[in-house]
């Protein structure tokens, strides 16, 4: 099994990025949403560039997206202090535990992640799995395949041996399903699939996959 994990095993309410997008959004005189959508574009265009020779950290990407967007309308912040103020270790989702100690298969992580970050919030929450795959190690971010490659190869399996369970419609869901992997969409919010786009599974809780994949 594939895993995700900010979002599917860890909370990532996005409370961090919406006070920072309240303070650029304040500064400027305009509404949060428009600062968050144009943050959001602008991380994402940054990310989509950071790959092979070019890989650039989840960090550096966080702080010059904000730049850039605080830049954009008008404003300025320390976007490098304000990042420092994100929560390290979020906490589990209640059912993450008794599901990975439910599984009887490998199990590899695949994370869009800094590998230093990734490791200590794991070993706060006192999370093993057979291997771990962050971005950093593959030098791409989901959707793009290398992830996904390098957690084959880690596990010494092929796609169809392997389903990659996620709550990214897109990072996710479409990023394993272009190699012919299996996906579960973990719906934890009321975010749904775009249309044209599906999933093996589609549940609420990693408990409810637990009884869609028969474990």
């Amino acid at each position: 099994m594939l895993l995700d994990v900010y979002g599917t095993l860890v909370r990532d309410d996005g409370t961090w990025e919406a006070e920072a997008a309240s303070l650029v959004g304040g500064l400027a005189g305009i509404d949060a949403a428009v600062v968050a959508g144009e943050w959001t574009a602008r991380f994402w265009a940054l990310a989509d560039a950071a790959h092979g020779a070019d890989f650039r950290p989840l960090a550096e990407l966080t702080v010059d997206s904000l730049e850039q967007t605080a830049t954009h309308f008008g404003v300025r912040v320390d976007a490098r202090e304000l990042a420092e103020r994100r929560e390290p270790r979020p906490p589990l989702f209640p059912d993450s535990l008794p599901f990975l100690a439910t599984l009887d298969v490998p199990v590899c992580l695949v994370s869009d992640a800094d590998r230093d970050r990734l490791a200590a919030l794991l070993d706060h929450h006192r999370i093993t799995v057979d291997s771990v795959v962050t971005s950093e190690d593959a030098r791409a971010y989901k959707p793009r395949p290398e992830p996904f490659r390098l957690a084959l190869r880690r596990l010494g399996l092929t796609a169809a041996d392997v389903i990659h369970v996620g709550d990214s419609p897109e990072s996710d869901v479409a990023g394993a399903a272009a190699l012919g992997i299996a996906t579960a969409f973990l719906q934890r919010d009321d975010r749904a699939l775009p249309p044209g786009l599906a999933a093996t599974y589609t549940v609420k809780t990693l408990t409810a996959l637990l009884f869609a994949l028969g474990c």
